[in-house]
């Protein structure tokens, strides 16, 4: 409310200020005339003592008298004009001072109605601060936040599909221990819209993989529990995200998520930051990073950014290229995507390249089909990093995505 006072008294105070200038009289302000009126008579005075020491004749006085008084009638009469002509009419004035104070007051007042928090208490940022990470940690868990979300639509599966699924529910649920059966059921609970089920069997994946658990183990995890719980990153799923960056520093879905949670609870400066350390890095057309494009600018405004980087988009195939692919036939798409993984082997086997291509190869020959290559090219990339680390855990993710972890 003290705020609302000093703004509104701020605002009277410049609409009196320019109330005074427009109402007071103007009769500080000397004439050019009166200044004209004092130099003729000083003239007048020089024509009486040049005249006294004979400098000029009696006549030659006469006639500058003459001049010098036609002169000072004039700027006389431009004097008594001026002095008619003040300024505008008094009711201009009054007018032009009634608008300004309602334009000035009532501007601040309805700004203010719109844009402020009357009644509201001060907020400063320690405060702000302190009640986000209190709103942190005490967010509703994952168990909570799904019994709130309303139960998501599930798709009409085919009938085979649906009976495969079945099927494949009761034959993990008999071979507990089962660690592709997992994978399996994880990966098609999915397909079928079944994220709490599909996290579920993806937790049992992390645990019967054990310390060997890859970066993307966890990043699907979380994503399947936010998306059971409607968009919402429950603190099981931020540690699930806290493991994938352990291992994975550079995991783009994991970032958007983890910058998303801090939007959440209240912190979009440190969730802008993470977006944008996570986009430096993004792949070409990555779906996470095309959400975060479009998002960002909104997120900087929240953030107090008002000099966001530019930040570019990484190469890849362009929109065109897509939409002619996707007018190719399945042999003919395969054909191209082929090209396009061969190319990308011949680049790393003759001028080799970050662990991150190692890892795009690894996992589009798994997709391919091709496995037995998918494992060669495995083998050869954990020669190249050997003693890396952190190309490793990128390497070992893409060999668990081919499907190819040993």
């Amino acid at each position: 409310m003290s705020f609302l006072i000093v703004t509104i008294s701020s605002a009277v105070l410049i609409a009196a200020v320019l109330g005074f200038s427009l109402l007071r009289a103007r009769k500080s302000r000397e004439p050019a005339a009166a200044y004209d009126m004092r130099v003729y008579r000083e003239q007048l005075a020089s024509v009486d003592k040049d005249l006294a020491r004979g400098v000029i004749s009696e006549a030659d006085a006469d006639r500058v008298r003459t001049e010098i008084s036609r002169r000072i009638l004039a700027a006389d009469a431009q004097m008594q004009t001026a002095s008619q002509e003040t300024g505008p009419p008094r009711w201009a004035s009054l007018a032009a001072f009634s608008t300004v104070a309602l334009v000035v007051v009532g501007g601040a007042i309805v700004m203010y109605q719109q844009i402020g928090a009357a009644g509201r208490p001060d907020m400063p940022l320690t405060l702000r601060v302190e009640r986000a990470e209190t709103l942190r940690a005490e967010r509703p868990s994952q168990a909570e936040a799904e019994a709130a979300t309303p139960p998501a639509q599930l798709p009409q599966l085919d009938e085979n599909y649906a009976n495969l699924l079945n099927q494949l529910r009761e034959t993990v649920a008999a071979r507990p221990d089962d660690l592709q059966g997992h994978i399996l059921l994880a990966q098609h609970e999915a397909n079928a819209g079944n994220f709490p089920a599909a996290y579920k069997a993806q937790q049992r994946v992390i645990e019967l993989s054990g310390e060997a658990a890859p970066a993307d183990a966890y990043s699907y995890m979380a994503e399947m529990m936010i998306l059971s719980a409607g968009g919402y990153v429950s603190p099981e799923a931020e540690e699930a995200l806290r493991q994938t960056l352990s291992r994975d520093p550079r995991n783009g879905p994991a970032q958007y998520y983890l910058g998303q949670m801090m939007v959440q609870v209240g912190r979009p400066d440190i969730g802008y930051r993470i977006w944008v350390d996570a986009l430096r890095n993004a792949p070409a057309s990555a779906p996470w990073a095309d959400a975060i494009r479009e998002q960002l600018d909104e997120l900087a405004f929240r953030a107090g950014v008002f000099n966001a980087p530019d930040i570019p988009v990484a190469s890849g195939p362009s929109q065109d290229d897509i939409d002619a692919a996707a007018e190719l036939s399945s042999e003919e798409r395969q054909e191209m995507i082929l090209g396009m993984v061969n190319q990308l082997s011949d680049r790393l086997a003759t001028e080799g390249g970050p662990p991150q291509d190692w890892a795009r190869l690894i996992a589009a020959l798994g997709v391919l089909g091709e496995g037995q290559r998918a494992i060669e090219i495995k083998n050869e990339a954990m020669d190249v990093f050997a003693g890396d680390a952190d190309a490793l855990k990128i390497i070992d993710a893409a060999a668990f995505q081919a499907g190819i972890a040993q």
